[in-house]
């Protein structure tokens, strides 16, 4: 039996890991300078209503439970210490720090970044992307760029809407349902958050908002190039590639950027 074989297999994987990695990085450098070529704007809009506003109900929903539960957990958590004061605070920190841009992230991925995929997969497959090409219009400023801009615009802003719901599911658990203080909830907020965990917040949100968009649109536009299928099945796996992708790299982005936040 020959040692070396895992190795191999290893190395390739790893070689090939990180040849698609600068491909995609590429690949969104390209279709970031064609967001400000002419003609954009109308693109730009129609990919932030579809991504952003399209998202919203999902988005709210999950952050409103999200926020329900970690008030009910953190009550019963800290009221063994006597602590219960610093449930706002906690709730709010957490919140705004790691599970609003995360789970943001990962609902617009399941939601609209398997549509993105899908639909260019489509019409790769289709030949609709080589018929952009006749015309003399580029299929990546055409189809790429403005769903690049929508995301860095739409997730900011759903991150936010997160954080405020996520904060209002709280107050119903701890302080409708479980009768703590509401100036206590509140008064422990005020005096822990600061800025830089809204910047940091917001930073994850936009780094997050191109790693799904770029990984998405990707795999959509290269899906003809795929080993494992194609035609309709290639479709599928791209998209079931582009939606594992886009969540572990932002699990792997988040820790990242709070080690070189805190």
């Amino acid at each position: 039996m020959d040692i070396t074989f895992p190795f191999d297999s290893l190395g390739r994987a790893v070689k090939g890991w990180v040849s698609e990695m600068g491909a995609m990085s590429i690949f969104f450098v390209r279709a970031f300078l064609m967001i400000f070529r002419p003609k954009q704007f109308s693109k730009i809009i129609k990919q932030v209503y579809y991504i952003g506003a399209g998202s919203t109900n999902i988005v709210m929903l999950v952050a409103l439970f999200t926020g329900m539960v970690m008030g009910l957990q953190l009550y019963h958590t800290l009221v063994k210490f006597g602590s219960q004061g610093v449930l706002g605070s906690a709730l709010a920190l957490s919140l705004i720090r790691e599970l609003g841009p995360v789970l943001t992230a990962i609902m617009i991925t399941a939601r609209a970044g398997s549509s993105m995929t899908t639909e260019i997969g489509i019409q790769r497959i289709t030949e609709q992307i080589d018929a952009l090409s006749t015309m003399r219009i580029h299929p990546i400023r055409y189809l790429v760029s403005p769903r690049i801009a929508a995301a860095i615009i739409s997730f900011p802003l759903l991150t936010a809407i997160f954080d405020i719901v996520g904060i209002v599911g709280g107050y119903v658990s701890a302080v409708v349902l479980l009768s703590l203080n509401s100036g206590t909830y509140f008064s422990g907020m005020r005096s822990s958050v600061e800025l830089q965990d809204i910047t940091g917040g917001f930073i994850k949100s936009v780094v997050f908002a191109i790693i799904v968009s770029t990984v998405c649109c990707f795999q959509g536009y290269f899906t003809h190039m795929r080993k494992d299928g194609h035609g309709a099945k290639g479709v599928g796996i791209s998209t079931t590639a582009a939606v594992v992708l886009s969540c572990v790299l932002i699990l792997i982005a988040d820790y990242v950027i709070t080690s070189l936040l805190l």
